[in-house]
């Protein structure tokens, strides 16, 4: 039984990790889409990299930060980082007459992993289109190794932060931890690297290249968002981790379909009656961050009402960093940093326990207990303190470490490239080949979503040597 157990939990992970490793193309897709058509090699080259330079960064020293150890009791031995374990040392250890003993830390490792990827991705679209590739893989580097490992150390670790008071904080699967930490990561980048060359002058210019490609992100991102959630029970060897999944999953969808029309109605407000397709995927985003930490400890009815303020939350976010004139392409710090930041206290303020006393947290359907097994009174109280913590220690981790990476890089000129490559593409100048697409998107094609190759040259309203008209052209 114990084996089929473990079976199912080795199952259960690997196919939930891999979703999230799929997630990766989804925000490929978002930032690329988000940006303009001679950026988008760029784009993707920074998002191949950060799971090939994520993957090295954890392997070193990222896992052995984060849960290395040693443990005492339960909980990480010093509070603050692991010791041990460093480039998978100690995984598959030799049992002797030429036999190895295989761990669970291999399984533990690939899945974890890919959240660590996922926190460094979204720092790429903060600072899209203007910052160099090689200062960025620094950066993507550093997240990896050390910054955001330090953050699951006390957190998922069984750090400081998982023992502070009597239930410690509660973040299930990651609207601090992960997105916060990304989000935190992409506001300081994009202060520190400042807008793109004219981004404020000439704001026309700077519109996304292609929805399509940010509705076909969003969906993937929605989809590896039930390996993120339901994943993160960590196993699926009983009935009652059976149950906490779907749990889960319904409060994911219900959140991400809430978000995702209320900020679509804001924005029909917003521009007069106009349809903002972009706006409603970023809603849909807003609504899983928000509902990330507190999925697995809030009933559907707080799910909807969480989505519905991350809503507000994401909208009222971005709107103060364009009145602020920070550049952030894709509201990488909107939806992963406001709206993490909003899913961590949210797990604290709709934790489903008996009005203001009784605390669930990590127990779920569960209250959380003493040792004795009675009911914990006021771990509401310590709850909201834990996770309010949880959000200052994220926002002072995350944004020191981003500084000090970043701002000597723009100070030795290593961070920015310069205006004038902005201005040609970094696609043009850094890339062979020199565009993302082999056709040419003239004016036309932009405001009707075709791609022309070729423009009839005596019929204007007709493709090439085809008799097929055009829409009519509307202006940009």
């Amino acid at each position: 039984m114990e084996e089929i157990k473990g079976a199912l939990d080795h199952i259960w992970l690997i196919i939930c990790g891999a979703m999230v490793m799929f997630m990766q193309a989804g925000f490929a897709m978002v930032e690329s889409g988000c940006c303009r058509a001679k950026n988008v090699q760029n784009i993707l080259l920074k998002n191949l990299t950060d799971v090939c330079i994520g993957t090295i960064g954890w392997w070193i020293s990222g896992w052995a930060i984060a849960y290395g150890g040693p443990m005492k009791d339960g909980l990480l031995e010093n509070g603050f980082m692991g010791t041990e374990q460093w480039f998978g040392i100690g995984f598959v250890n030799y049992a002797g007459d030429g036999k190895f003993e295989p761990s669970t830390n291999m399984l533990n490792w690939f899945f974890q992993w890919a959240f660590c990827s996922a926190a460094a991705t979204i720092v790429s679209g903060g600072v899209a289109e203007r910052v160099n590739f090689g200062g960025y893989c620094l950066y993507s580097f550093a997240m990896t190794a050390f910054v955001y490992p330090v953050i699951v150390a006390w957190t998922w670790g069984y750090g400081w932060l998982a023992s502070i008071n009597s239930v410690g904080f509660m973040d299930f699967a990651g609207s601090g931890v992960v997105h916060m930490t990304g989000g935190v990561g992409a506001l300081m980048g994009a202060i520190i690297a400042g807008p793109r060359a004219g981004r404020f002058q000439n704001p026309d210019e700077f519109g996304p290249h292609s929805l399509p490609l940010i509705t076909m992100g969003t969906f993937i991102l929605w989809f590896g968002w039930y390996g993120f959630n339901c994943g993160s029970t960590l196993g699926m060897n009983s009935i009652g981790q059976g149950f906490m999944a779907a749990h889960v999953a319904m409060n994911t969808t219900i959140a991400a379909a809430t978000a995702g029309l209320t900020v679509f109605v804001l924005r029909l407000v917003m521009t007069k009656g106009k349809y903002d397709i972009g706006g409603f995927c970023n809603g849909i985003l807003a609504g899983l961050v928000s509902i990330t930490a507190p999925c697995g400890n809030v009933e559907c009815g707080s799910a909807f009402a969480i989505a519905l303020i991350g809503a507000f939350v994401y909208q009222g976010s971005s709107s103060l960093l364009k009145k602020l004139k920070v550049d952030d392409p894709i509201d990488a710090f909107a939806v992963h940093g406001a709206c993490g930041a909003w899913g961590v206290m949210a797990a604290a303020l709709f934790d489903w326990g008996e009005g203001f006393d009784l605390h669930h947290g990590w127990s779920g359907f569960a209250c959380t207990a003493d040792d004795s097994g009675a009911c914990i009174s006021g771990g509401n109280g310590d709850g909201f303190a834990a996770n309010l913590l949880e959000v200052i220690m994220i926002t002072l981790w995350s944004g020191f470490w981003t500084a000090l990476i970043f701002l000597p890089l723009r100070f030795s000129g290593f961070l920015r490239v310069s205006d004038e490559d902005q201005d040609a593409g970094l696609d043009a100048v850094k890339h062979s080949p020199s565009k993302a697409y082999s056709i040419e998107i003239n004016s036309t094609a932009v405001t009707t979503g075709i791609a022309l190759e070729k423009v009839h040259p005596e019929k204007p309203g007709m493709l090439g040597n085809e008799e097929s008209p055009l829409p009519p052209s509307t202006e940009a």
